[in-house]
């Protein structure tokens, strides 16, 4: 069996591959003062709670955009699981051309969903990942990754309106009945929502005409269904991307 974990600013997805099928996937909070040990508890735990035993995991592949966990999994691996982890950076060759500047900068996510999404869906594709912060990137036919946009995510436009006036709340991220809010939190529901939703399509919108080719958008993260609900532009929503792309590329890159 294969581990495969996706270490993201606010959560960890974590699968378990049994040849090339998807067996099981969790998510649990990044937490960086967790210990390697603590860690490790955690995961076994959670592995038998599932009925997996961990010693029939044969390897162990990640990606992260928090490099100071880096050595707790790493240690957690070793000491707990019997495996060496294998963390995908920048240095792996990803089947893509990578037309960022400099190329090393582009967040490992990034890469590792758009390599993913154009073997599972094809090229050209668009990548939305609704997580802390949303990236929507573009892969034209020539397998280029020509980079895209970061922006907040809608938690966190949620937090900062809470935190930077005196009287709005903090509300649940929700899509709302109407559009014309007759409360305060409906209000500040329907401006998160429906403003995200305009600012998503108007981005992917104005990708495809730069493109200039027809390319499947594809969004991934905790928010993307949610998001693909009232979304015009976005296609197809693939839940545990991440996870199935570090499989797909530990598959081309090592068997």
């Amino acid at each position: 069996m294969l581990l495969a974990i996706d270490i993201g600013n606010t959560n960890t997805s974590l699968g378990i591959f049994d040849g090339e099928n998807l067996i099981e996937h969790w998510r649990i909070a990044t937490a960086c003062e967790r210990t390697s040990d603590e860690l490790g508890v955690l995961i076994r735990q959670i592995l038998a709670l599932s009925n997996f035993d961990y010693q029939k995991i044969s390897a162990l592949i990640a990606s992260s955009v928090v490099p100071q966990l880096n050595f707790t999994f790493q240690k957690m691996s070793e000491k707990y699981l019997g495996q060496t982890a294998t963390f995908f950076d920048a240095t792996f060759d990803f089947g893509l051309q990578v037309k960022y500047n400099p190329p090393s900068s582009v967040g490992i996510d990034r890469i590792v969903a758009a390599a993913g999404a154009i073997e599972k869906y094809g090229k050209p594709c668009i990548v939305c990942d609704f997580g802390t912060a949303t990236t929507i990137d573009a892969v034209n036919y020539k397998s280029e990754f020509l980079g895209g946009i970061i922006t907040a995510g809608m938690n966190l436009l949620a937090d900062a309106l809470f935190q930077n006036t005196s009287k709005l709340p903090k509300i649940e991220i929700k899509k709302p009945e109407s559009i014309i809010g007759n409360s305060t939190i409906h209000s500040i529901q329907a401006g998160i929502y429906f403003g995200y939703i305009g600012l998503v399509d108007g981005i992917i919108e104005k990708m495809v005409k730069e493109l200039g080719e027809k390319p499947k958008v594809v969004a991934t993260g905790g928010l993307a269904t949610l998001i693909a609900e009232s979304s015009e532009k976005i296609e197809i929503v693939d839940e545990t991307l991440m996870l199935e792309s570090l499989k797909i590329i530990y598959e081309k890159r090592f068997r």
